[in-house]
């Protein structure tokens, strides 16, 4: 099945992802791809606790997730990528690694300089510069909080 859910929300391994998505896609594995947590072992070790054991949790550099990508996806066990930013995910994506996929927006919250375009999602010019870049990858990019919430298309996030 490799990976079912590529996201972007700045919380990360959280409720919303392991209860929400989490129940309906049930996951044998969260892949956390974030160059700053990667080194921050006290860090993962509280995003593990989220999972309470139920699903393997990894951490890696865009490096790392770049160079692996073609495990995971090879990988029979269902995996969940997350990142932190639309930044982090456009570089794992840059040279079309991704091309053909499809990432979700989940929750991008607001903080001065963002504007809000849903209500779990805020955007500031550059990550909507990143977003158009992501796109540009062949990425197919939809808003979406909750599995039983519709997709919005990027074109309606963008305006």
């Amino acid at each position: 099945m490799s990976i079912v859910l590529y996201r972007v929300d700045e919380r990360l391994i959280h409720g919303q992802v392991v209860l929400g998505w989490g129940r309906r896609l049930r996951p044998d594995r969260y892949l956390v791809v974030d160059d700053a947590l990667a080194d921050s072992d006290w860090e993962q070790d509280l995003y593990r606790l989220t999972v309470d054991g139920s699903a393997e949790v990894e951490f890696l550099t865009v490096d790392e997730g770049r160079q692996r990508l073609p495990e995971y996806r090879d990988d029979d066990r269902r995996t969940v990528l997350l990142t932190r930013d639309v930044d982090h995910m456009r570089r794992l994506a840059v040279g079309g690694l991704l091309a053909g996929e499809e990432v979700n927006l989940g929750g991008i919250h607001h903080r001065p300089g963002r504007i809000q375009v849903r209500s779990y999602i805020y955007l500031d010019e550059a990550e909507r510069a990143e977003l158009r870049a992501l796109a540009e990858e062949g990425v197919t990019i939809t808003g979406r909080d909750l599995p039983e919430t519709h997709r919005v298309p990027l074109e309606a996030i963008l305006g």
